[in-house]
């Protein structure tokens, strides 16, 4: 603060003195002031560190995890302890109360991260019982909502129309459907932008070091539904995930048209119906460097019915770049291994229950898709299958309708620079590394094209010769490849009718395994932590 100057010329009178001493006294004290205010104003938007439960020896300022969500402000961090932390209540959206979770994550920019994956384990069963339990006894199949008359289910983590909020390195176990199974609960971690409102509602996240499984299974009804799952969402990466066990698929994106914009790096998924599952999820989306193994259909992308909007289309959306530098392609599975999905003893139900076993992966229905650079080993039916995918009723968006049938015929797709090793070993008609059918003319063609088994020879597919007559994927149309004999093998060992018919297509010698009981399979002990959890968190008592 600066005082007006004195009037008088020479030394300043005792009074003047006495004014600019106090004067002084004021400017410091404003600026002590200033100082504090300011301070605490960068106190108060500082990320804050909310603990949960008890770390060496230290313990939390909470005791559940949905407690310190509670009281997170946006940008916070919450780390839990190792512990096994059951459900003993249940949140929900507001608007939304047949949607509960055990933790309920409503704000935006939280990062929300275990201290180890292997031993933070939030878990569904009740309290009592031993961890991720596989009694029947121990279940929690959820509340009663409205009026309900039977348990609806209940979901794990979720993070709902709450943007750029990081889950890492933990566990979730046992969360399972509703005594009816219809509304659509049973999933481990779940970004959710809003589902089954045919919008996108979410925006941005970062989930690694997560593992999702199930020990339980008594009826398809109630079994545990998704792994990590991703719904009417834009943007984000999962890295280094694990999931089995789940009668839909293990991974699942869905619902979010040509505007996904997601990555699922470093994932591992076996002993699910679909070790991913993709449904209407196009533009930029890219799954890499990851391995589905030992599950029904390792891995499928297809337009449907539900999760609106349909149809799935990797084609990138305009002024989007491909990630593979390939003009207009935005849809890319590369790099990845996928091996030994012939497993039919596992939980299955709906769509995924008729993904074709034996097969490495499916695109049904599925638009200007590419998949390139893998290694398909060992699925007994087909290494790769592009297929069209019948649904029924409306509102069938860029399907084609005849009657009550809805057929999503699948164009543009590319397959390229496959290795392909031992598969069709079922040894049924067309059978072999890849087979392809769609029923429609005037599609743009689907290409093969370097194609090969390891070894050198050319892979196999049906129709023959594929990658000498659709050799490049150029946008031009061609007429249909109903290529007849793979079809009905695909819906024989689907186990459903071709449309018009009652049963499934199969000849007399058909043999496609069938499920004889349910397995579940327990977690592997080799599943890699977070090396340091503590990196990137504010300094705290647990991370000094």
């Amino acid at each position: 603060m600066q005082l007006p100057r004195a009037s008088i010329v020479g030394r300043p009178s005792s009074r003047i003195r006495a004014l600019a001493l106090i004067g002084g006294a004021a400017c410091a004290l404003l600026a002590v002031g200033a100082v504090l205010a300011v301070a605490a104003a960068t106190a108060s938007t500082s990320p804050a560190v909310l603990r949960v439960g008890t770390y060496h020896g230290i313990r939390g300022q909470y005791k559940t995890i949905q407690a310190a969500v509670n009281a997170a402000r946006p940008g916070d961090w919450i780390l839990i302890a190792p512990g096994d932390y059951k459900t003993t209540s249940s949140q929900a959206p507001k608007g939304a109360s047949a949607t509960p979770a055990a933790v309920l994550i409503t704000t935006p920019r939280l990062h929300l991260r275990g201290m180890n994956r292997n031993t933070v384990v939030v878990d569904g069963t009740r309290p009592g019982s031993a961890k991720c339990s596989s009694v029947k006894s121990a279940q929690n199949f959820g509340p009663k909502p409205g009026g309900a008359k039977q348990p609806v289910g209940l979901n794990g983590i979720m993070v709902y129309k709450a943007d750029r909020v990081s889950v890492e390195n933990l566990t979730a176990c046992n969360f399972l459907n509703g005594s009816s199974g219809r509304y659509g609960n049973g999933n481990g971690i779940w970004w959710n932008g809003g589902a089954n409102s045919g919008k996108v509602g979410g925006w941005g996240y970062y989930g690694a070091y997560l593992t999702a499984t199930s020990t339980f299974f008594h009826r398809e009804a109630t079994a545990a539904a998704y792994g990590v799952f991703s719904s009417n969402w834009s943007g984000g990466k999962w890295d280094r995930t694990y999931t089995s066990n789940f009668n839909d698929s293990g991974l699942y994106i869905g619902a979010c048209r040509q505007i996904c914009d997601q990555t699922v790096d470093h994932a591992w998924s076996e002993y699910n119906a679909l070790g991913y599952s993709g449904s209407n999820a196009g533009g930029r989306l890219v799954v890499e460097h990851s391995q589905f193994d030992r599950n029904h259909d390792g891995f499928d992308t297809n337009s449907q019915n539900g999760d609106e909007p349909s149809p799935q289309n990797g084609a990138c959306p305009k002024g989007v770049s491909s990630p593979i530098h390939m003009r207009g392609r935005c849809w890319v599975f590369m790099h990845n291994y996928v091996h030994d999905n012939n497993n039919p003893n596992i939980p299955s139900a709906g769509f995924a229950a008729v993904g074709p076993v034996g097969t490495g992966m499916s695109v049904s229905g599925g638009r200007n898709d590419t998949i390139i650079d893998h290694l398909f080993v060992h699925n007994g039916a087909w290494g790769t299958i592009f297929v069209p995918f019948p649904d029924s009723g409306p509102p069938c968006i860029g399907g084609a309708r005849s009657g009550k049938l809805c057929l999503f015929d699948g164009y543009g797709d590319a397959l390229l620079n496959n290795r392909y090793q031992h598969n069709g070993f079922f040894g049924n008609p067309t059978n072999g590394d890849f087979g392809a059918g769609n029923l429609l003319p005037n599609e743009p063609t689907n290409c093969f094209s370097g194609n090969r088994e390891v070894g050198g020879a050319a892979a196999t597919s049906s129709p023959k010769h594929a990658q000498r007559k659709y050799p490049v994927c150029n946008g031009k149309k061609v007429p249909a490849n109903a290529n007849v004999k793979f079809i009905a093998e695909v819906a024989c060992d689907a186990g459903v009718p071709l449309p018009g018919g009652t049963t499934p297509p199969c000849t007399p010698t058909d043999h496609y395994p069938r499920r004889t009981r349910i397995v579940m399979h327990p977690l592997p002990k080799t599943l890699r932590t977070m090396p340091n959890p503590c990196v990137g968190v504010p300094k705290n008592p647990w991370c000094k």
